[in-house]
């Protein structure tokens, strides 16, 4: 079996993962248009700063992460794709499916350079380049610098030394994978900073009518985390949810069959948010998902993402 991936060191670690789950397979890496544009800055960083919250350059469209490898299902060069599943869109390309997803590891943030949000100076300088962590961070900490910082986990891990940081956060699980987990320096709670949707999970995708592949990952699908993921997809979606985006969106088996979903939807200035749990059946997670985004949606999460797409400079 064919599995493709994006080339960076991360996304070669987690087709590992997925490769030997699976058994007898051979790992072909592709360059997104995503891969291409590297780091440039964007004009939304400028447009984040305009509205007073730092100036964080959001991501284009989440496409630019999977398109090569879309277009090399569709070409048949690849049998599945291994996706970090928060890149995937909320619409996939015609003729291609999600197929599985092997168990999540951890969803959190991680601050690295400090042990703890709280024991940050006053003004304290945190890089990321995630609207979503910087709407939190500020919602937290009004006081913290939130600077720019993009690139691959080595190249964050350089900057935070480099750029005179005081902490910059990054997912635990791409630590994980990487066997650098010893750089986390402190845990943030998911109840409090949730994370995005997906985060933690590797999505397999491929052509919607190989039922080969299909059969192959869901041989290693953990149920659960399939069921999580395709929640907090749903609410995505029904937030009409993108990278300039930010929304938090966690779901977690809650016994008996049932799932939790909470979500978080803010300002990029940490000035306003809503949050919001819901508990519904497992055996329906993308019911759970519209139903949450409905809740959200009554009580002005619309309005909301509009005024921080705005903020964004999106």
């Amino acid at each position: 079996m064919r599995i493709g991936t994006r080339r960076s060191a991360l996304a070669l670690a987690q087709a590992g993962l997925v490769a030997d789950m699976l058994g007898d397979c051979q790992i072909v890496p592709i360059v997104t248009s995503g891969d291409r544009a590297g780091d440039a800055p964007t004009a939304g960083a400028q447009g984040a700063a305009r509205e007073g919250a730092a100036a964080v350059a959001p991501a284009e469209d989440k496409s630019r992460w999977v398109d090569a490898l879309e277009d090399a299902l569709l070409a048949g060069e690849i049998d599945l794709a291994v996706h970090s599943a928060k890149d995937v869109p909320g619409e996939l390309a015609e003729g291609l499916a999600l197929h599985a997803a092997p168990a999540r590891a951890d969803a959190a943030d991680v601050l690295c350079g400090a042990g703890s949000l709280e024991e940050l100076r006053e003004g304290a300088r945190v890089g990321t380049s995630s609207v979503r962590r910087l709407a939190q961070l500020r919602a937290a900490r009004a006081d913290l610098q939130v600077v720019a910082v993009r690139g691959n986990v080595d190249t964050r891990l350089r900057k935070l030394a480099a750029e005179r940081l005081d902490a910059i956060v990054l997912a635990r699980a791409g630590l994980q994978r990487l066997g650098r987990e010893s750089e986390a320096g402190g845990v943030l709670d998911t109840a409090r900073f949730v994370p995005a949707p997906g985060q933690g999970v590797l999505a397999l995708e491929g052509r919607a009518d190989d039922h080969s592949a299909r059969e192959a990952a869901l041989a290693i699908c953990d149920g659960d985390t399939f069921a999580c993921l395709l929640a907090e997809r749903a609410l995505a979606r029904g937030l009409d949810a993108g990278c300039h985006t930010p929304l938090g969106a966690h779901a977690a088996p809650a016994g008996e069959g049932g799932l939790r979903l909470r979500a978080w939807v803010g300002l990029p200035d940490g000035s306003e948010w809503i949050a919001d749990e819901l508990l519904g059946d497992a055996s329906a997670p993308e019911g759970l998902g519209a139903r949450a985004a409905e809740r959200l949606l009554t009580v002005g999460a619309g309005e909301m993402l509009a005024r921080a797409r705005e903020m964004a400079g999106a």
